[in-house]
């Protein structure tokens, strides 16, 4: 068993998160389709604890947006949020598809990294169960320059067929961010499983809301990691992280002893993990 100084110090869930992936810009893509369903889904983030926002539209065939466009949504934005007294910051970035990704001009993706000037990149992999040479793209962007953080995992059909693939990609440098509602069962038990498993075994850098709207896809992830008895790890996820990750700073290691917490938990019978949530 872990003991109680093995899991200091920790990064406890606060009230000033950054959410790394959110589609909050208006028109752009399949999130709010008015500055004014913008607006709703940023009070809601701010309500919910989140003073950063880093705008990821999808970047892909269907939704071909570019940083130019981006930046001036970006900077609407800010300006309603400031003048309506909302506290929260909206930066830019983008959710690139994996399959844009690698037709895209290096100045071109260069210029669609998340904060706008941190080097890290935001790369949605695909929903196919088969999507061989994932990891094969990926280190060629790596190789090109950029930084990558990995887009909902969890929910890559490719990845619950064959999760050494993921493991790879993680040792190599890649970062991961998942999306809270998958913590919860929101995308389903078999999501939830594989996504609660990728936190027991470390190879989870960042939860992140995924949010399109306030109402059908909100902005929750403090909500989420309580549920899922993830608070040690809470501010690793949403601060420690996504601050590094938008300064372009070295990666902080996770809270001292909380991922064999997790593991120790995690190989307890039923009936005493049971126990603990009743003491």
């Amino acid at each position: 068993m872990v003991s109680k100084a093995m899991r200091l110090p920790q990064y406890p869930t606060t009230d000033h998160m950054i959410d790394l992936h959110c589609h909050v810009l208006p028109g752009i893509d399949d999130g709010p389709e008015t500055i004014e369903g913008s607006l709703e889904l940023a009070r809601a983030s701010s309500a919910a604890g989140v003073r950063t926002i880093v705008a990821t539209p999808h970047v892909n065939r269907r939704y071909p947006n570019d940083a130019a466009r981006i930046a001036r949504l970006v900077a609407e934005l800010n300006e309603r949020l400031h003048s309506e007294a909302v506290a929260i910051e909206v930066r830019p970035g983008a959710e690139i598809a994996l399959t844009s990704a690698v037709d895209m001009a290096p100045e071109q993706i260069a210029e669609l990294g998340l904060g706008g000037a941190g080097g890290w990149l935001l790369i949605e992999p695909p929903f196919t169960p088969a999507a061989g040479g994932i990891d094969a793209i990926l280190f060629d962007i790596v190789h090109r320059g950029h930084r990558v953080v990995l887009a909902h995992p969890e929910r890559c059909p490719a990845f619950h067929r064959d999760r050494a693939v993921l493991e790879s990609i993680v040792r190599a440098g890649i970062l991961t961010s998942i999306t809270a509602g998958s913590l919860v069962g929101s995308f389903g038990s078999e999501v939830r499983r594989f996504a609660l498993g990728l936190v027991r075994d470390g190879l989870v850098h960042n939860v992140a809301s995924d949010a399109h709207d306030h109402l059908n896809r909100p902005p929750g992830i403090a909500a989420e990691l309580r549920q899922a008895h993830l608070q040690s790890l809470g501010g690793w996820f949403t601060e420690q992280v996504p601050a590094a990750i938008l300064a372009g700073g070295e990666i902080p290691p996770p809270p001292a002893g909380a991922i064999e917490e997790l593991q120790s938990r995690s190989a307890r019978p039923a009936w005493w993990r049971g126990r603990r949530r009743r003491n």
